[in-house]
């Protein structure tokens, strides 16, 4: 997804067999077609649908190695590299301490702080480096090998968030989390009918929403992902785009719209103090999260700033 509506533009170079190409459907060869367009298009698709994917946050570029049979052949190994984001080319070396706590729910406000993580050597570094602090609640600054990295905090938690969510949807009914005392909810009439429609489309979200009267609605449970979220505010959202969606079959379609809105309200928001490991857990998920470059709206979660661009800043050597 780009950000605001901006559009991608490519101008591809491919080799393909000359027998695969029709050159007689134009009088002056002003134009050319592919024998067997279908072929191409989903090869570049397939390509570029497996490239963005592959995009995490710190990860090494690396060249599709997909292929689209006789005719296409080496069509775009090639130009389908996709454009990184600051790759850089290490590993991550240490395991994912704080992950499961991270998205089970981050700890209340005022719980004690988690043990800071040990000095690690050079070669330990992660991609993402290790956090040092956070600047207002809303970015936070961490240092790698290459320099400085800042990430938004919660548009990379709403990226990893999303993804967990789909992985979770695709695998069958999202694992749900009762609520101990329900949650009531006044909405209009037609928001009413929209949630009383669309019953199993919400328990396929990890919802249980009830009809409790002409306008009113109660929840009894939430996705267990989101169970630290404001669940009036999460099932309003999810209300609107179930009205604008329409229909089930509508609703299947734009899935991914909705876990969405799931997941930006199951992020962790700006003005949240975090401790050092919870940082530092967010930084570890992003190098394991796919397109965890971009947020949901296509906006980068974060930016390397290397030593030789904060000499410039300084005018070091200068």
């Amino acid at each position: 997804m780009l950000y605001h509506g901006r559009h991608p533009a490519f101008v591809l170079y491919l080799t393909v067999d000359p027998a695969q190409v029709d050159v007689n459907v134009h009088p002056t060869k002003a134009e050319v077609r592919f024998r067997d367009s279908r072929l191409v298009h989903e090869f570049l698709r397939t390509t570029l649908q497996e490239a963005l994917a592959a995009g995490r946050a710190g990860a090494p570029v690396a060249a599709p190695e997909a292929h689209a049979g006789t005719g296409a052949g080496s069509a775009a190994r090639g130009a389908a590299r996709t454009a990184q984001q600051q790759p850089m080319g290490l590993a991550v070396g240490e395991a994912v301490e704080g992950y499961a706590a991270l998205h089970a729910g981050l700890p209340a406000r005022g719980a004690a702080p988690a043990a800071e993580p040990a000095p690690a050597t050079q070669a330990e570094i992660p991609p993402l480096g290790f956090a040092r602090a956070q600047i207002r609640d809303v970015y936070i600054v961490a240092e790698n090998e290459q320099g400085l990295v800042l990430v938004d905090m919660h548009a990379a938690h709403e990226r990893v968030t999303y993804e967990r969510l789909k992985a979770a949807e695709a695998e069958g009914p999202i694992r749900a989390q009762p609520l101990l005392v329900p949650v009531t909810l006044e909405v209009s009439a037609a928001e009413a009918e929209v949630a009383e429609t669309h019953a199993d489309g919400f328990a396929a979200l990890g919802f249980e929403v009830d009809r409790a009267g002409p306008e009113r609605l109660q929840v009894r449970q939430v996705p267990a992902l989101l169970a630290d979220a404001d669940a009036a505010a999460l099932v309003h959202d999810v209300l609107s785009d179930l009205a604008a969606l329409g229909d089930s079959t509508r609703l299947d379609e734009a899935r991914n719209r909705v876990l969405s809105t799931m997941a930006c309200h199951g992020s962790v928001r700006a003005g949240r103090t975090l401790t050092r490991a919870e940082m530092d857990a967010l930084l570890r998920a992003m190098e394991q999260t796919e397109r965890s470059d971009q947020c949901n709206h296509g906006r980068p979660t974060w930016i390397q700033l290397g030593m030789q661009d904060l000499d410039r800043l300084f005018m070091r050597g200068r």
